[in-house]
């Protein structure tokens, strides 16, 4: 079986398979007053904050295309002094290919540089509700640039909110994480607690929350597509991070960076650590440290006008004790932790064949593993549970884009061992398991492969339409096929530039390769429990939505219903700390989301406001991991991390003497209480948290910021579901002080 899934893996390598892209494409036309085309004209597409630059020039019939454009922010300009020079502002999304107009006047010796912006939506075209964030946004951020921070995520994106020390978006665990482009694969459910890329490492981040593309599948309750820093925003320089705060807290770093005209290099290394980690069962902090590093590389090099390669490669190790509540008699005294480790390659060949065609080559390797561990002597029970995930794929993104036709088909595969250790020590005589110690180790092997094919129609220059369909075949535990059709529609409003969109589609979820035998098996049918074999996740999902731009404004409202079928959560073995992940026969999450950001005011400063009401509610019985066989209930429940209104503002402001001042106020409304009472209510009280960063820059080379995180100090009870140490308070206040310093080498 190995052998086989490594011919697949390797043949899907050499014949080139194709998935979603960190890519976009700039193209316009250049005219006259008259609205003739003017050829030869130069035109420089420059990346925001970075020295990455590209140039075209206009064929005869006035158009300029630029493929391969890295998603961000970018100017194009006009570079000719016949004319008057003149710019323009887009934002490229992967996969989107915008379309500017420029027309051009004579320069004459009075004339000055006319600058114009389209300030238009992040979203013209694309049926999927997108967020693009920077590097300066995740800096002024506070507490964004901590290695172990999701901010950049819960702040900006409606519906993400961060509970039992998991990331949620939309009611799901699941979320799909790309470097340049390329997945990073991983099957299993809430094993991992910290994030995926340091958020230091990260020029922008396009954050997808449903609605997707065929391009798009594995963990689809959010997708965060990371174009991380290159070295073009440097010039032989290096940078090192320090911040010092209470609890004993410091999170540094030192990068480098550097490029020539054909070549870009970034590398980074970080540490961190502090007596506040994971969220506590109770207001007390106790055995709560939490400790990492890791390290980032980017490499780029252009052999031709043609051909670029990419490298990158992510490591990161993480320890955390498990915190205990002082006054359980059963935890207290625990000494549980939990180690994490992640390492990601990729290696990408980025072709253009000719205007509008490039495929994209990127075979990669991830590794992941969690291993909870206790004390052997620890009462009533000592519980092991070390799990490792190894995954071998490669992939590669083909685009056609073509007049009215933004066409994509492709392939993605990858072969995934799954090693996994359980150990169960019975100390309590009291237990009718005591002297029953077991030790269960196992290995499962499988692999996925998914082809898909995309389009995206401009019908009318208001009009865009899309449609693709995705196909996946998943061999492990079980062998399932899955055909995901998607369709959608955006429609922009002529001179007011409204953009209406609706999408209905689609999607599969793998399994991860769990299974139990052996001495487990005995142990979990003495709980009165059984296994059954988890299958996929299958949603359906219907979403309707409009963004409105007004001078600089812009304000994005969606509903969305999504039903599942088999849908992925998790629960513990007994009264042990192994958690198993399951499959509930149903699930309906439905909502509607608001986004609102604002221009620079005055040019000096900007604020945002993002708004989700949901419900997250569960049917039916267990159908796969541990099962009891209980008969299925006959009306919907609420999921444990269901809470009704979700509310992020906040904003930035440049001060006088080179100082800046950033701010976030949450609101939650309380999420599911495990415990409520018949008569109601069925959540926690409501919690809000107020977050404000200070700080001030001296010259180009030093400054210095003082973050506050919960500045109120408010402790409530976040959630009392039974995950990592039980029930869950918010964190206290949080003070650091953060010191940037950049030379040149």
């Amino acid at each position: 079986m190995r052998k086989l899934i490594s011919i697949g893996v390797i043949s899907l390598i050499l014949i080139g398979n194709l998935f979603a892209t960190v890519f976009g494409t700039v193209r316009g036309i250049v005219h006259d007053p008259q609205h003739r085309p003017i050829g030869g004209i130069t035109m420089v597409l420059s990346l925001k904050d970075s020295n990455y630059t590209m140039t075209a020039t206009t064929d005869a019939e006035g158009q300029f295309h630029f493929d391969a454009v890295p998603l961000g922010e970018y100017t194009v300009v006009v570079s000719d002094p016949t004319f008057v020079p003149e710019t323009r502002t887009v934002t490229v999304l992967s996969g989107s290919a915008p379309i500017l107009h420029f027309e051009l006047h004579l320069a004459t010796q009075n004339e000055s540089v006319t600058v114009s912006a389209d300030s238009g939506s992040e979203q013209t075209e694309s049926a999927t509700p997108t967020n693009l964030i920077n590097r300066e946004e995740i800096r002024e951020t506070p507490g964004a640039t901590r290695s172990n921070s999701v901010a950049m995520i819960t702040n900006y994106v409606p519906g993400a909110y961060v509970t039992h020390d998991q990331l949620h978006v939309r009611g799901g665990h699941q979320v799909s994480w790309l470097i340049d482009g390329v997945p990073i694969p991983n099957t299993n459910i809430a094993s991992n607690l910290g994030p995926q890329i340091d958020p230091k490492d990260i020029d922008t981040m396009e954050a997808q929350r449903g609605s997707y593309s065929a391009d798009f599948g594995d963990r689809t309750y959010g997708v965060f597509n990371v174009a991380p820093r290159t070295g073009f925003e440097w010039n032989n320089d290096a940078e090192i991070v320090a911040s010092f705060g209470n609890f004993y807290q410091t999170d540094d770093q030192i990068n480098f960076g550097g490029h020539t005209n054909r070549f870009a290099y970034y590398a980074s290394a970080n540490a961190n650590r502090s007596d506040l980690g994971l969220q506590t069962p109770t207001s007390a902090v106790i055995h709560d440290r939490a400790n990492g590093y890791g390290g980032f590389t980017s490499l780029m090099f252009n052999l031709d006008s043609r051909d670029q390669l990419r490298f990158v490669s992510s490591l990161r190790r993480d320890h955390y004790q498990i915190p205990y509540a002082p006054d359980d008699p059963v935890s207290s005294g625990l000494r549980d932790v939990n180690d994490e480790s992640d390492a990601f390659v990729a290696f990408s060949w980025v072709r253009t064949f000719g205007t509008g065609v490039v495929l994209t080559v990127s075979p990669f390797y991830h590794f992941n593993s969690a291993n909870y561990e206790s004390n052997p002597h620890d009462f009533p029970n000592a519980t092991t549970d070390k799990r490792s995930s190894a995954y071998e794929g490669g992939q590669a993104t083909f685009s056609y884009i073509k007049g009215r036709n933004n066409g994509r088909a492709g392939l993605y595969a990858f072969a995934q061992q799954n090693d996994e250790l359980f150990r169960l020590i019975f100390n309590d005589p009291a237990d009718p398991s005591f002297g029953n110690n077991f030790r269960d180790a196992h290995s499962v092997t499988g692999s996925l492969i998914a082809g898909f094919i995309e389009d995206e129609f401009r019908a009318t220059s208001w009009l865009t339409l899309n449609a693709g369909v995705r196909q996946t075949h998943f061999s492990g535990n079980i062998v399932e096929n899955a055909t995901s059709p998607r369709f959608g529609a955006a429609v922009k409003v002529p001179k007011i530039n409204w953009v209406f969109r609706g999408f209905y589609g689609h999607f599969y979820q793998a399994p991860p390769l769990l299974t139990a035998s052996g001495p487990l098996l005995q142990f979990v049918s003495a709980q009165n429990l059984g296994f059954i074999p988890l299958h996929g996740e299958r949603d359906e999902e219907s979403q309707f939505g409009v963004a409105i731009p007004y001078k600089g404004w812009i304000f994005d409202v969606d509903t969305f219903r999504t039903r599942a079928r088999n849908y992925f959560d998790h629960s513990s073995v007994g009264n042990s700390d192994i958690f198993f992940p399951l499959t509930i026969d149903g699930a309906l999450i439905r909502g509607w989301e608001l986004t609102l950001r604002s221009p620079r005011i005055a040019k000096r400063g900007q604020v945002y406001v993002t708004y989700s009401n949901q419900v997250a509610q569960g049917k039916g019985a267990i159908n796969g991991g541990l099962t009891d066989f209980s008969p299925p209930a006959g009306d919907y429940f609420l999921l444990d991390h269901d809470q009704r209104n979700t509310l992020h503002f906040g904003g930035n402001v440049n001060l006088p003497w080179s100082s800046y001042a950033s701010t976030d106020i949450y609101y939650g409304s309380g999420f599911t209480d495990g415990n409520a009472p018949p008569s109601g209510p069925d959540h926690l009280p409501g919690h809000t948290t107020f977050d404000v960063t200070v700080g001030k820059n001296f010259g180009e080379r030093l400054s210095v910021g003082v973050s506050g995180l919960n500045v109120a100090n408010r402790r409530v009870l976040l959630d009392n579901s039974f995950t990592f140490g039980g029930t869950h308070y918010m964190n206290p206040r949080e003070i650091f002080v953060q010191l940037r310093y950049r030379f040149h080498y």
